[in-house]
C-alpha cells in the first residue's frame, strides 16, 4: 500500500518541476548579475581650469538672468605656499609612491597642521565652491567675537533657513556655545543664521569672515553665505581650507567640539531636550582622528576636511568637489591620511603659511596734469569720484585723499576691533 505523500513533498516535488522546466523554456528569465559599481572618474585640472573661479553653476550659484556676478578674485603675483603650489595637476614629493586610488576630488591636499608642510596635492589652488566646509569660517569669526555663555534667543526666521537643521526653534534660548555645536556637529544652517545675527547681520559677518579668510592667508577664499548655501561669487580652495583648518584646531573650543562625538541640545518652548551626533564619520572610524567638517551642495558637490595623529604628527586632508560613489568622501580622506603619514618624514611640496602674501613695494605716481584737475578728472582718466559730491566744492585734492584715507583707518580699525576682541579667551 503506498503511503499518501506529505504537504513538504508536494511541495518540494512542485518547486523542483517548475524550476526544470523553467530552465528548459527556450527564453526563460535568469537572474542577473548586479551591475558593477560606477568607475572611479578623476576630473584632469592639469590645465588648470579653476585657477580663477570654480565650475559653471547648475543651481543656487548662478548669477540671476541679465546680471554678472562678482568677479573673480584677484591672483598673487605668486602661488601661496610656494612654487609647486601653483601646479593643477598631482603634486607630489620626488621619489613619492603614487596617491591612493579611488580619489574623486578635483582638488585634494595632504598637510602637516604643526610644521605647515603640504606633503602631497592635487590642483590645491583650485577654486571650488566650500559648501558648508565654510562654517569653519563661520565658527572662527563668532568665537573671536562673542563670549560663548552668551544666550540668544532665537528667531522664526533663523528655524526657517533651508537645509541641513540643528532643530532650533522660534523663542528657543541657546548659548553660542551651543549653537556652535549645532553650526560643527551636524551642520546646522539655522546654527548659522543665528549666530550671524548676533554678531551684527551676515553682511556684518560675512565682512568679518573675509577679512580673516585674508588676515591667514587664503586668497582663494570668498564667503558668500555663513552657511555654506551657495551664491555667486563664493569660493575657496583646498589649500585655503587647510589654513582655516589649523586656525580653528588652536581655538580650544572649537577643537573639542569637533572632536566631540554627541551633545545633549536644549529644546525650545515644549519641545524637549535631544542629541545631536557628529555627522563627521572619520571621527568614529579613524584611529587618532581629530574631527572634520562635511559639506554638499549641487553645485559644490561633496568636500569634506577630515584631520588625525599619529606618532606624534597631526596630519589633515581635504576634498574639494568630490563624489560619494562608489567611495564615501571620510574614507577618502582616511586613504589620504593613511598615504601621508607613510610618505618618508621631511619630504613636502610646499607650504602652509602664517599670514596674507607680502604687498608689493609702493611705487611713485606722477603728479597729475594741470588739465587733469582743472576738468575734475581723476590721474587715471575718469572722473574724480570727489567732483561729484555737493560738499566737493572747493576741495582741493590734498584733503579728498586724506578724508579717504582717514575713513579707511576707521574702518579698518572698526573691523580689527571686531575680530580681535574676543581673540584671547578661546576656551
Amino acid at each position: 500500500m503506498r503511503r499518501p505523500c506529505s504537504p513538504v513533498a508536494v511541495a518540494l516535488a512542485v518547486t523542483v518541476t517548475g524550476a526544470a522546466l523553467l530552465g528548459a523554456a527556450p527564453g526563460a528569465a535568469m537572474a542577473q548579475p548586479a551591475p558593477p559599481p560606477p568607475p572611479v572618474v578623476t576630473p584632469d585640472t592639469s590645465h588648470c581650469p579653476h585657477r580663477m573661479a570654480p565650475p559653471p553653476a547648475v543651481a543656487d550659484a548662478a548669477p540671476e538672468p541679465g546680471t554678472a556676478g562678482p568677479a573673480s578674485l584677484p591672483l598673487p603675483d605668486e602661488p601661496v605656499g610656494g612654487e609647486r603650489m601653483g601646479e593643477c595637476g598631482t603634486v607630489l614629493p620626488a621619489g613619492a609612491p603614487p596617491p591612493p586610488v579611488g580619489i574623486t576630488a578635483a582638488s585634494w591636499l595632504i598637510a602637516d597642521l604643526d610644521t605647515g608642510e603640504v606633503l602631497a596635492a592635487k590642483d590645491p589652488h583650485g577654486r571650488h565652491r566650500p559648501a558648508s566646509t565654510i562654517k569653519l569660517l563661520t565658527a572662527l569669526v563668532a568665537v573671536e567675537t562673542l563670549p560663548l555663555d552668551r544666550v540668544v534667543t532665537t528667531t522664526r526666521v533663523d528655524a526657517d533657513i533651508e537645509g541641513s537643521s540643528a532643530g532650533i526653534g522660534p523663542g528657543g534660548r541657546y548659548t553660542v556655545r551651543q549653537l556652535l555645536a549645532g553650526l560643527l556637529l551636524v551642520s546646522g544652517n539655522d546654527t548659522a543664521h543665528a549666530l550671524a545675527r548676533t554678531i551684527g547681520g551676515q553682511p556684518t559677518t560675512l565682512a568679518a569672515m573675509n577679512a580673516r579668510a585674508r588676515e591667514l592667508g587664503a586668497t582663494d577664499t570668498r564667503a558668500g553665505t555663513p552657511s555654506g548655501l551657495d551664491v555667486p561669487g563664493m569660493s575657496s580652495s583646498a589649500y585655503d581650507m587647510a589654513l582655516i583648518f589649523r586656525e580653528v584646531l588652536r581655538t580650544p573650543a572649537l577643537a573639542r567640539l569637533l572632536a566631540t562625538p554627541e551633545v545633549t541640545f536644549p529644546g525650545y518652548r515644549d519641545h524637549s531636550r535631544y542629541l545631536l551626533g557628529n555627522q563627521n564619520r572619520l571621527l568614529a572610524t579613524y584611529e587618532g582622528a581629530l574631527g572634520g567638517k562635511t559639506g554638499f551642495t549641487d553645485d559644490a558637490r561633496h568636500t569634506f576636511l577630515g584631520a588625525a595623529e599619529r606618532d606624534g604628527h597631526r596630519l589633515v586632508a581635504v576634498l574639494m568637489r568630490a563624489e560619494q560613489k562608489p567611495t564615501r568622501t571620510w574614507e577618502q580622506a582616511a586613504r589620504l591620511l593613511d598615504y601621508g603619514f607613510a610618505l618618508e618624514p621631511g619630504t613636502d611640496v610646499g607650504r602652509l603659511v602664517t599670514g596674507p602674501p607680502e604687498p608689493e613695494p609702493a611705487t611713485t605716481t606722477p603728479p597729475p596734469a594741470q588739465d587733469d584737475l582743472a576738468a575734475g578728472r581723476s590721474p587715471s582718466g575718469g572722473a574724480d569720484p570727489a567732483s561729484s559730491s555737493p560738499d566737493s566744492a572747493g576741495t582741493g585734492t590734498g584733503t579728498v585723499i586724506g578724508s579717504l584715507l582717514a575713513g579707511t583707518a576707521v574702518l579698518a580699525g572698526v573691523l580689527a576691533l571686531l575680530l580681535r576682541t574676543r581673540r584671547d579667551p578661546r576656551s
